[in-house]
């Protein structure tokens, strides 16, 4: 390996990652624990390309190195001031190209045992893909299901409070996966920057441990989930959560109670269901919602959108569904739902001792 230059497996071992790419580039994804410090700002960056492709290579690059010094000094003489004589940095751009290259370099030139990373971000990019592929097979992944109203997303954080592995797609992608599912105060990640914090939660799994993963489409929101784990969540087996209507309703009415703060906006999420619900049903919630009657409307929604899709998608998405073992409740209460986590741990042990003496 050519000396200056390291590999994305070898991230682990520098002090700081330092991405020297535009604040954008890096509000669209990053390597986890990464500092942005850029050579140009996203303004810059334009400037800079314009005259590249319209003026000459020659002028770009002469606008562009002065922008980049500049920017080094200014970091140099502000965040990176007190790092100690033996901080040993990792600088990225896009490619591994002339951005980190001058950065690394100045940090080099002052005594600092500074790396560029070979390939830059595209170069870890393809690390995540690849890794998410590797990894999802080998996991013992094991599907939480049942319809609307099931409160998954919060057994499976009961699960997690008991000492269970859970990865929690919801979570990852700040969605809850229904057309209702965005969240009032965590905007969607873009989706290079869900799949690389997938790609930081899977490897941290053990494998040789059960992991617990709610039953999901392809897509959770606007984001997808990578086709490798979705097929190994589909051939996986699956715990129904068998949960009564009023149980479903009430922790419905509660889970999404902050729907009712903005009528306007809860009343465009229905309009995108008019591919599936007659104009009259539309306009039927709309006045629901304008009225602020939630556990009507969320009772019209399970008994008329939610629970026919549900019936129609998990048949034919989960192969385990079928012989899923059934956890059967009344009670979605944070008391009901942690019995329901101990409950599917309880049938766990049972499954797995069934399956060492066969």
């Amino acid at each position: 390996m050519q000396k200056g230059v390291a590999t994305v497996a070898q991230l682990s071992g520098f002090d700081e990652i330092i991405d020297a790419r535009t604040p954008a580039e890096f509000a669209e994804d990053h390597i986890p624990g990464a500092i942005n410090l850029p050579v140009l700002d996203n303004d810059e960056r334009i400037v800079v390309g314009t005259m590249y492709k319209q003026q000459s290579a020659f002028d770009a690059r002469r606008l562009g190195g002065a922008l980049v010094a500049a920017n080094i000094s200014r970091h140099m003489l502000g965040v990176l001031q007190d790092k100690p004589k033996k901080w040993r940095p990792l600088v990225y751009c896009w490619r591994g190209g002339q951005r980190s290259g001058s950065f690394a370099t100045w940090l080099r030139m002052v005594g600092w045992d500074a790396c560029q990373l070979e390939g830059g971000y595209k170069a870890f990019r393809h690390h995540v893909i690849a890794e998410i592929a590797r990894i999802a097979p080998q996991l013992d992944l094991r599907i939480v299901s049942g319809p609307t109203g099931s409160a998954k997303t919060r057994i499976l954080e009961a699960l997690a409070a008991q000492g269970a592995q859970v990865l929690d797609l919801e979570d990852l992608a700040a969605h809850k996966g229904s057309v209702l599912g965005a969240l009032p105060d965590r905007p969607q990640p873009a989706q290079k920057r869900f799949e690389t914090t997938l790609w930081d939660r899977m490897r941290r799994l053990d494998p040789a441990r059960p992991v617990h993963v709610e039953a999901e489409s392809r897509k959770i929101g606007l984001v997808s989930v990578p086709e490798p784990l979705i097929m190994a969540m589909r051939s996986a087996p699956c715990t129904l959560i068998d949960a009564t209507r009023a149980a479903r309703l009430d922790f419905l009415v509660r889970d999404y109670a902050y729907l009712g703060d903005d009528v306007g906006a809860l009343q465009d999420k229905l309009n995108r269901l008019r591919e599936h619900q007659s104009r009259e049903t539309l306009e039927r919630w709309k006045s629901l919602a304008a009225a602020h009657a939630l556990p009507e409307l969320f009772g019209e929604l399970i008994d008329q959108h939610y629970d026919p899709l549900y019936k129609r998608s998990q048949h034919t998405n989960y192969t385990g569904y079928a012989n899923a073992l059934r956890v059967p409740s009344t009670d979605l209460s944070e008391h009901g739902i942690c019995a329901i986590a101990s409950a599917i741990l309880a049938q766990e042990d049972t499954r797995t001792r069934t399956q060492r003496q066969a």
